[in-house]
């Protein structure tokens, strides 16, 4: 599975808007049942968010649904610093993220 990080701070006024948005993406993953699919969004008290993405062969299962286009379509306008995304390496995790070594069903 490939890991992304990306990070970004969002401008007060946007942080409900970004916050409901990121919401609908789930909303939408739990309802399409996604099973190549890993993503976990933080949010920081400092208007940051971080979001942790993996998936199999490629993103398009997270990126091709409609709310997640509706989350990007004004993301630059919402955000106050730009956005930094990073390959990432699982090197612990507990009971946060699924096994790297479990089978992903089909």
């Amino acid at each position: 599975m490939t890991y992304n990080l990306i990070r970004y701070s969002v401008k007060d006024a946007s942080i409900a808007e970004n916050r409901a948005l990121v919401a609908k993406v789930f909303e939408a993953l739990d309802e399409t049942q996604q099973q190549f699919v890993r993503y976990l969004v933080l949010e920081l008290d400092n208007g940051e968010f971080v979001h942790i993405v993996g998936y199999e062969k490629d993103s398009s299962a997270l990126t091709g649904l409609d709310a997640f286009k509706a989350f990007g379509a004004d993301h630059a306008e919402r955000r106050s610093t730009p956005l930094v995304r990073s390959p990432a390496k699982i090197v612990g995790n507990y009971h946060m993220l699924a096994n790297t070594d479990e089978t992903v069903p089909a």
